[in-house]
């Protein structure tokens, strides 16, 4: 997936996704984690994410964890995992 001029998305298959749909940022952070254990170092993940919070909540973990928030555009994330130590 990549970002195109006008702040979309463009879908690529390869890459892994989940829409959390409503879920509340508690319990979707909590999934999100594990969902990012599975991926390697650098690989991104595509989020749907349509919780009112998720603007405010997915940067703040992203920060806390190391992962980068390569687009947000509500209610799609696209966030890549961190490089381990």
């Amino acid at each position: 997936m990549a970002e195109l001029g006008n702040g979309s998305f463009q879908t690529d298959s390869s890459l892994s996704e989940w829409d959390a749909g409503d879920m509340g940022c508690g319990e979707l952070v909590m999934e999100l984690r594990l969902r990012m254990l599975a991926l390697n170092p650098g690989e991104r993940f595509r989020l749907t994410a349509r919780d009112p919070g998720a603007p405010a909540d997915l940067p703040s973990w992203c920060r806390m964890t190391g992962h980068r928030l390569v687009q947000a555009d509500h209610p799609q994330y696209l966030i890549e995992r961190r490089k381990d130590p």
